[in-house]
């Protein structure tokens, strides 16, 4: 059995989307973070590096693997 190989990155919500633009709170919600303190294992891809990029202000990586 082959093992699965694909790097994985974990975010955590540290900012409130509060007083933010639409673009931002809909970002939050696509990477599957919507409340304080919560953290997301991600699949480590282009798209999500740069909804991350986005909204950088309010979420931190946790751990890359």
């Amino acid at each position: 059995m082959a093992k699965d190989t694909k790097k994985t990155i974990t975010v955590e919500q540290i900012g409130s989307p509060i007083r933010r633009p639409d673009e931002q709170r809909r970002t939050l919600i696509g990477l599957g973070l919507n409340k304080m303190h919560r953290r997301r294992t991600l699949e480590d891809t282009p798209a999500v590096r740069g909804m991350i990029a986005k909204v950088a202000h309010m979420v931190r990586i946790v751990d890359e693997s």
